[in-house]
């Protein structure tokens, strides 16, 4: 393989797992080839993260923490990690197991189920639901405190086949309350004094030990014999991989595409690391068909950008130099990019409901295109003294070749994306007519602004 294919490939296997394909990310990642780049993504274990920032700093005047601030905590994370792929998959997986801080209503217990999914992320699936299942916020979400002999709530035996394992019309509503049985007394302990903590507890009073016939197999079953009879099933494998390929390759992949992956998947113990490189290494991968075919998510629309632009790196200075009076300060770069998320329509720690987001084609409509547009006056403001929330000063990126044509060529390599010849001429004259025909430090970030808003409104910069 020609070092300039690697070179393309590394960029694309980075937009879809890394946050982005920055020159610099690129530049690292590619220096081995493509199988170097897949290893080093998937090695994160070895890469200091560059994030210690402790949740607690985000806790309001009255001492508590809102699911809200562990979504701006989240989003800061998400701007400055080095071990983009893990963040990316603790997302696919907040996805997967949807759960809301609008019913859990505790922030250290959606930091608590994040902190299981970032773990998970590229470990074994069985030791995932297992911990998933097991959480104080799933416990709420799907309401298994109530889950009680003789008065079975069905909730999670549902929505643990439908949604997580093996999808809907795989199952029959037999399975469903049998297995809500064998979830009796899955229930979770709450610290007196210390509200919002919680940890499981199981409660062998209120479980039932009665014989349960479940997807064929009959025996006395608890919640654990349940997901280890889900995680044997091919079935699993089947609808994972099919997930997995519809985030990070194409949308709706037919069954004869997933087979050998599913299969792989399958024999491995559902180990994730190994469907993700035989996903990563996959001819399919960088096919035609896969390339610039998912439409952007917000995190791809804002945390992607930031990221390009350096904001990651020069947020972890800010972060760092709070004073100590004022845990919370420092944080604005990555309250303006949750703000805008959420106006785009992708809330983290909020899903809508227990299915996830509508991802893809749903994230684009009359609405969430306005915000995709206003998103660079958040970036760079309107120029002179009025430069956005986040201050960001343009002109140390357009100084190389101050001229229209040399800010679009500059903003099109720094965000990674290619326009036809004539879109392209739009940017520019939009530039001239903005500022002229030599960008200075005064009108830098009104040439940005110009361009950005046809940019980011452009077809081609909404695909990854």
């Amino acid at each position: 393989m020609a070092v300039a294919d690697d070179r393309l490939r590394c960029a694309h296997l980075l937009r879809r797992f890394g946050l982005g394909a920055s020159e610099s990310e690129v530049n690292y990642y590619s220096s081995g080839g493509l199988e170097g780049a897949v290893d080093k993504l998937l090695g994160y274990d070895s890469v200091d993260e560059g994030f210690s920032v402790d949740v607690e700093r985000l806790k309001n005047p009255k001492g508590r923490l809102a699911p809200g601030a562990v979504s701006v905590w989240w989003t800061a994370r998400l701007l400055m990690t080095r071990r983009p792929l893990q963040e990316r998959m603790t997302l696919f997986w907040h996805d997967h197991f949807a759960t809301s801080g609008s019913k859990v209503n505790s922030g250290l217990l959606m930091y608590g189920q994040n902190e299981i999914l970032r773990k998970n992320a590229t470990g074994n699936f069985r030791t995932m639901i297992s911990e998933v299942s097991k959480d104080p916020a799933m416990i709420l979400w799907l309401d298994s405190q109530q889950n009680v002999r003789g008065h079975a709530n069905e909730n999670f035996a549902r929505e643990v086949m439908e949604l997580f394992t093996l999808g809907i019309g795989n199952y029959t509503e037999a399975d469903v309350k049998e297995g809500a049985r064998a979830f009796t007394g899955w229930s979770l302990r709450r610290e007196r004094g210390a509200p919002g903590v919680a940890e499981f507890l199981f409660r062998p009073g209120v479980h039932d030990r009665g014989p349960k016939t479940y997807l064929g197999n009959t025996g006395n079953f608890d919640g654990d014999d349940i997901l280890n009879i889900l995680c044997d099933k091919p079935r699993t494998s089947a609808f994972l991989t099919t997930k997995l390929w519809s985030w990070f390759v194409w949308p709706k992949p037919d069954a004869e595409t997933i087979a050998p992956f599913a299969k792989k998947f399958h024999d491995s113990g559902l180990d994730i690391k190994e469907l993700l490189r035989s996903i990563m290494l996959s001819d399919e991968f960088y096919s035609p068909k896969a390339m610039r075919a998912i439409v952007k998510s917000p995190v791809d629309f804002c945390v992607v950008t930031l990221r390009e632009m350096g904001v990651g790196e020069q947020f972890r200075a800010i972060i760092d130099s709070a004073p100590p009076e004022d845990p919370r300060a420092g944080f604005g770069p990555a309250m303006v990019a949750n703000q805008a998320m959420k106006a785009m329509g992708m809330w983290l720690l909020y899903p809508p409901d227990v299915h996830g987001w509508d991802n893809g084609k749903a994230f684009i409509n009359t609405q969430t295109m306005v915000q995709r547009i206003a998103w660079a006056e958040k970036l760079f403001g309107k120029g002179g003294d009025d430069r956005g929330p986040l201050r960001y000063e343009a002109y140390g990126l357009f100084k190389g070749d101050p001229t229209p044509d040399g800010v679009v060529h500059r903003l099109l390599t720094l965000f990674d994306v290619t326009l036809k010849p004539d879109h392209r001429q739009l940017l520019v004259s939009a530039v001239k007519t903005a500022t002229g025909s030599t960008i200075t430090d005064e009108n830098a970030n009104a040439a940005a602004v110009a361009a950005s808003r046809l940019l980011f409104a452009s077809p081609e910069f909404q695909m990854s």
